[in-house]
């Protein structure tokens, strides 16, 4: 593995992985944009996407693409290994993935306000 590749382990891809993280997790919530949280044991954090209300399927796509990028260039932002599941409300439109780092570093600064539900 390349060390700034992506690759599939690095992913969350069956619906009872989702289920765990939305469970279990908890939430660090943001205008528009919500992370949740789980620790996994693992070596290394695991990414979701959920993208909800985003009629458009280009619109979509881009806004995972750009979360992705983000991902693969900032894996440990959560400490310890986590699942993370990045859930997008519409009318979030990011340009770039330092604007996701802006957004994601402004969000974790701030998590005493974090509630787990």
């Amino acid at each position: 593995m390349k060390p700034l590749s992506l690759p599939k382990s690095s992913l969350l891809r069956k619906p009872r992985e989702y289920r765990n993280v939305y469970n279990s997790g908890r939430r660090i919530r943001g205008d528009r944009l919500t992370i949740i949280y789980t620790p996994n044991g693992n070596e290394e954090s695991r990414l979701g996407i959920s993208v909800h209300g985003v009629k458009r399927a280009v619109k979509r796509n881009r806004i995972k693409r750009i979360i992705r990028e983000f991902f693969r260039l900032n894996r440990t932002f959560i400490t310890p290994a986590s699942d993370i599941v990045f859930a997008v409300r519409d009318g979030f439109t990011p340009d770039s993935p330092a604007e996701i780092r802006y957004l994601v570093d402004r969000m974790v600064s701030g998590k005493k306000e974090e509630r787990r539900s």
